[in-house]
Protein backbone atom coordinates (compact mmCIF):
# COMPACT_ATOMS: atom_id res chain seq x y z
CA UNK A 1 0.00 0.00 0.00
CA UNK A 2 2.77 2.13 0.50
CA UNK A 3 3.98 1.99 -2.73
CA UNK A 4 7.26 0.03 -2.02
CA UNK A 5 7.93 -3.19 -4.42
CA UNK A 6 6.23 -1.78 -7.05
CA UNK A 7 7.41 -2.56 -10.88
CA UNK A 8 6.75 -1.53 -14.48
CA UNK A 9 4.87 -4.87 -16.27
CA UNK A 10 4.74 -3.45 -19.51
CA UNK A 11 5.26 -0.01 -21.35
CA UNK A 12 4.25 1.96 -24.43
CA UNK A 13 0.87 1.38 -24.17
CA UNK A 14 -1.58 4.50 -24.75
CA UNK A 15 -4.94 4.67 -22.94
CA UNK A 16 -5.37 0.83 -22.13
CA UNK A 17 -8.72 0.67 -20.27
CA UNK A 18 -10.03 -2.56 -20.54
CA UNK A 19 -8.06 -5.47 -19.43
CA UNK A 20 -8.68 -8.84 -19.67
CA UNK A 21 -6.93 -12.91 -18.73
CA UNK A 22 -7.49 -15.19 -20.91
CA UNK A 23 -9.68 -18.17 -19.18
CA UNK A 24 -7.45 -21.09 -20.28
CA UNK A 25 -3.53 -19.66 -21.26
CA UNK A 26 -4.09 -16.67 -18.54
CA UNK A 27 -2.16 -14.34 -20.95
CA UNK A 28 -3.23 -10.58 -19.99
CA UNK A 29 -5.25 -8.74 -22.97
CA UNK A 30 -5.70 -4.63 -23.50
CA UNK A 31 -7.45 -2.40 -25.06
CA UNK A 32 -6.13 0.49 -26.55
CA UNK A 33 -7.37 3.50 -27.81
CA UNK A 34 -5.17 5.51 -30.37
CA UNK A 35 -4.01 9.00 -30.53
CA UNK A 36 -5.59 11.63 -32.47
CA UNK A 37 -4.72 14.17 -34.76
CA UNK A 38 -3.37 12.18 -37.52
CA UNK A 39 -7.40 11.91 -39.49
CA UNK A 40 -10.08 9.95 -39.07
CA UNK A 41 -8.21 6.59 -39.83
CA UNK A 42 -4.99 6.57 -38.47
CA UNK A 43 -3.56 5.60 -36.15
CA UNK A 44 -6.06 2.25 -35.42
CA UNK A 45 -6.93 1.22 -31.98
CA UNK A 46 -5.96 -1.83 -30.80
CA UNK A 47 -5.99 -5.04 -28.53
CA UNK A 48 -2.82 -5.90 -27.92
CA UNK A 49 -1.58 -8.67 -25.99
CA UNK A 50 0.57 -7.72 -23.06
CA UNK A 51 3.57 -9.75 -21.96
CA UNK A 52 5.83 -8.97 -19.23
CA UNK A 53 8.89 -6.27 -19.72
CA UNK A 54 7.54 -5.27 -23.50
CA UNK A 55 7.23 -2.28 -25.09
CA UNK A 56 4.46 -1.80 -27.36
CA UNK A 57 5.88 1.75 -29.10
CA UNK A 58 3.50 4.40 -27.63
CA UNK A 59 4.39 7.02 -28.57
CA UNK A 60 6.16 6.90 -31.32
CA UNK A 61 4.98 3.75 -32.69
CA UNK A 62 1.39 2.34 -33.03
CA UNK A 63 -0.38 -0.61 -34.58
CA UNK A 64 2.07 -3.05 -36.61
CA UNK A 65 5.01 -1.18 -35.39
CA UNK A 66 4.34 2.29 -37.93
CA UNK A 67 6.28 4.79 -36.75
CA UNK A 68 4.32 8.10 -35.71
CA UNK A 69 6.61 10.45 -37.71
CA UNK A 70 3.82 13.46 -37.14
CA UNK A 71 4.85 12.49 -33.73
CA UNK A 72 8.61 11.65 -33.46
CA UNK A 73 10.28 14.07 -36.34
CA UNK A 74 13.82 12.61 -35.14
CA UNK A 75 15.78 10.77 -38.24
CA UNK A 76 17.05 7.29 -37.12
CA UNK A 77 19.16 5.08 -39.16
CA UNK A 78 16.96 2.07 -38.50
CA UNK A 79 13.55 2.16 -38.04
CA UNK A 80 12.81 2.90 -34.08
CA UNK A 81 9.66 0.51 -34.25
CA UNK A 82 11.84 -2.55 -34.98
CA UNK A 83 11.77 -4.95 -31.47
CA UNK A 84 8.93 -2.99 -30.06
CA UNK A 85 5.38 -5.33 -29.88
CA UNK A 86 3.50 -5.01 -32.72
CA UNK A 87 -0.43 -4.94 -32.06
CA UNK A 88 -2.36 -8.11 -31.89
CA UNK A 89 -5.83 -6.80 -33.64
CA UNK A 90 -5.91 -3.56 -35.36
CA UNK A 91 -9.42 -1.50 -34.83
CA UNK A 92 -11.15 0.91 -36.64
CA UNK A 93 -9.43 4.35 -35.59
CA UNK A 94 -11.48 6.54 -33.01
CA UNK A 95 -13.78 3.03 -32.06
CA UNK A 96 -12.32 4.09 -28.74
CA UNK A 97 -12.06 0.56 -27.28
CA UNK A 98 -13.05 -0.02 -23.52
CA UNK A 99 -14.08 -2.92 -22.05
CA UNK A 100 -13.21 -6.40 -23.28
CA UNK A 101 -14.57 -9.80 -21.92
CA UNK A 102 -13.23 -13.63 -23.38
CA UNK A 103 -16.89 -15.46 -23.86
CA UNK A 104 -16.64 -18.41 -21.27
CA UNK A 105 -20.44 -19.20 -21.49
CA UNK A 106 -22.90 -22.21 -22.83
CA UNK A 107 -25.76 -19.77 -23.58
CA UNK A 108 -24.60 -18.60 -27.39
CA UNK A 109 -23.46 -21.78 -30.00
CA UNK A 110 -20.65 -23.24 -29.47
CA UNK A 111 -18.20 -21.02 -31.91
CA UNK A 112 -18.37 -18.23 -29.93
CA UNK A 113 -16.48 -19.93 -26.96
CA UNK A 114 -13.40 -18.43 -26.57
CA UNK A 115 -13.89 -15.39 -28.91
CA UNK A 116 -13.35 -11.82 -27.20
CA UNK A 117 -16.25 -9.24 -26.95
CA UNK A 118 -14.98 -5.63 -26.91
CA UNK A 119 -17.29 -2.55 -26.47
CA UNK A 120 -16.62 0.16 -28.82
CA UNK A 121 -16.95 3.58 -26.79
CA UNK A 122 -17.28 5.99 -29.83
CA UNK A 123 -15.52 8.70 -31.89
CA UNK A 124 -15.96 12.16 -30.74
CA UNK A 125 -13.71 13.70 -33.13
CA UNK A 126 -14.22 11.79 -36.36
CA UNK A 127 -16.48 13.16 -39.85
CA UNK A 128 -18.41 10.16 -39.99
CA UNK A 129 -18.93 8.81 -36.73
CA UNK A 130 -17.70 5.26 -35.56
CA UNK A 131 -17.67 2.72 -32.68
CA UNK A 132 -21.07 2.39 -30.67
CA UNK A 133 -21.27 -1.34 -30.72
CA UNK A 134 -20.12 -4.54 -29.49
CA UNK A 135 -17.81 -6.68 -31.65
CA UNK A 136 -16.90 -10.12 -31.67
CA UNK A 137 -13.29 -10.75 -32.40
CA UNK A 138 -12.86 -15.13 -33.31
CA UNK A 139 -9.61 -15.55 -31.59
CA UNK A 140 -8.68 -18.37 -34.26
CA UNK A 141 -8.38 -15.78 -36.90
CA UNK A 142 -8.76 -12.21 -35.38
CA UNK A 143 -11.47 -11.35 -37.66
CA UNK A 144 -13.69 -8.62 -36.22
CA UNK A 145 -17.54 -9.14 -36.66
CA UNK A 146 -20.21 -6.65 -35.34
CA UNK A 147 -22.28 -8.69 -32.78
CA UNK A 148 -24.21 -6.29 -31.36
CA UNK A 149 -24.97 -2.78 -33.00
CA UNK A 150 -27.67 -0.04 -32.66
CA UNK A 151 -26.26 2.52 -30.47
CA UNK A 152 -26.16 4.57 -33.59
CA UNK A 153 -28.51 5.69 -35.68
CA UNK A 154 -27.86 5.91 -39.61
CA UNK A 155 -28.40 9.68 -38.98
CA UNK A 156 -25.50 9.86 -36.74
CA UNK A 157 -27.96 10.08 -33.28
CA UNK A 158 -26.08 8.62 -30.56
CA UNK A 159 -28.48 6.13 -28.26
CA UNK A 160 -25.38 4.63 -26.32
CA UNK A 161 -22.26 4.07 -25.60
CA UNK A 162 -21.04 0.55 -24.83
CA UNK A 163 -18.63 0.60 -21.80
CA UNK A 164 -17.94 -2.77 -20.60
CA UNK A 165 -18.86 -6.61 -21.03
CA UNK A 166 -19.19 -9.07 -18.20
CA UNK A 167 -19.89 -12.60 -18.82
CA UNK A 168 -22.82 -13.28 -16.51
CA UNK A 169 -23.21 -17.02 -14.70
CA UNK A 170 -26.26 -17.80 -17.57
CA UNK A 171 -24.09 -17.29 -20.17
CA UNK A 172 -25.86 -14.14 -21.06
CA UNK A 173 -23.77 -10.81 -21.66
CA UNK A 174 -24.31 -7.92 -19.77
CA UNK A 175 -22.89 -4.66 -21.19
CA UNK A 176 -22.80 -1.43 -19.76
CA UNK A 177 -23.34 2.03 -21.36
CA UNK A 178 -22.63 5.27 -20.13
CA UNK A 179 -24.47 7.42 -21.95
CA UNK A 180 -27.82 5.77 -21.35
CA UNK A 181 -27.48 5.27 -18.03
CA UNK A 182 -28.29 1.78 -18.78
CA UNK A 183 -27.15 -2.28 -18.32
CA UNK A 184 -28.10 -3.98 -21.04
CA UNK A 185 -28.56 -8.16 -20.74
CA UNK A 186 -27.81 -9.75 -24.14
CA UNK A 187 -28.45 -13.66 -24.26
CA UNK A 188 -29.13 -16.38 -27.24
CA UNK A 189 -32.51 -18.10 -27.67
CA UNK A 190 -32.66 -21.41 -28.80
Amino acid sequence: MDGTGCSVYARGLRNSVGFVFHPTTGLMYATENGRDMLGDDLPPDEINSIEEGKNYGWPICYGKNIHDTHFDRNVYIRNPCLGLMPSLVDLQAHSAPLGLAFYTGDNFPQEYRGDLFVAYHGSWNRKEATGYKIVRIDMQDLTVKDFATGWLTTTGNVLGRPVDIIVADDGSLFVSDDNAGKIYRISYER
